[in-house]
């Protein structure tokens, strides 16, 4: 019995032991868990103030820019994007494979004849596909009628793919001059100031000046950001415009060859 009694006392002495060390362990992370999660509030305040300054500065720039000249240079921004990405939609979806195309263009004239090709290039998108059914409309007037036609239209086709680039070069150059108009009027209020003053104070003209050049930094700022879309614009008509040549060239050889198995 007294083995037992024994044997009970050092177990619960195990016991308690273990259950203090629990509970240091517990009171020891705790205060690790609460300045983890304090930390991570704190960074996550921090990015949150940190935008918000960054919104509130454009904003008080803009304000100190002159609501009449930053709104004309943002809302050359706002049109110049808005021409610039439907052109960008619209070359990307102008844009196909033409080795497929003509590939598949040769075997529906061969195997079916012109009014499967026209099928054929009618259910394709692309200025490379309308080119070939205006050829095509005309085959039965000859080879020379179809050359004619496929130039002529060619020429219709680039015309459209450079729709809207004009008015986009239009804001690139409209922008900066608006922000240095706004910039020569700021510096000329300035020198009222001072003319008013009769003191040329530092402060003064710091002033004046800083106010004038915000204008001019953000046109800028615009007409670099559409001066890039423009020139993507342009690379991607001469692009275009290459593969449409090369591509009637082919179209021509094709309809040569088939005029003489015909034949």
């Amino acid at each position: 019995m007294r083995k037992l009694f024994a044997l009970i006392a050092v177990l619960s002495m195990l016991t308690i032991g273990a259950s203090k060390l629990i509970a240091q362990e517990e009171e020891a992370a705790a205060p690790a868990e609460q300045t983890e999660q304090i930390t991570t509030s704190s960074i996550t305040d921090e990015e949150d103030i940190e935008s918000t300054s960054m919104h509130a500065a454009i904003k008080q720039k803009f304000i100190e820019g002159g609501a009449g000249f930053m709104a004309a240079v943002v809302l050359c921004l706002i049109f110049g994007l808005a021409i610039a990405i439907e052109r960008v939609i619209y070359l990307n979806l102008s844009d196909t494979n033409t080795k497929k195309f003509i590939a598949g263009f040769e075997d529906a004239l061969n195997n079916g004849g012109i009014e499967v090709a026209k099928d054929y290039c009618r259910n394709t998108r692309g200025p490379i596909a309308s080119i070939f059914y205006q050829g095509l409309e005309r085959y039965d007037q000859g080879i020379d009628m179809v050359e004619k036609s496929v130039v002529s239209y060619g020429s219709v086709q680039m015309g459209l793919m450079e729709k809207g680039l004009t008015w986009i070069g239009l804001f690139i150059a409209l922008a900066p001059m608006l922000g240095f108009l706004g910039t020569v009027i700021g510096m000329i209020e300035a020198f009222d100031q001072i003319q008013a003053a009769g003191d040329m104070s530092p402060a003064l003209v710091a002033g004046g000046i800083k106010v004038a050049l915000i204008t001019t930094v953000g046109g800028l700022i615009v007409a670099m950001i559409l001066q890039v879309f423009y020139n993507y614009c342009v690379a991607k008509v001469e692009g275009i415009v290459n593969n449409m040549e090369d591509a009637s060239v082919s179209m021509l050889d094709i309809l040569v060859k088939y005029e003489q198995k015909n034949k």
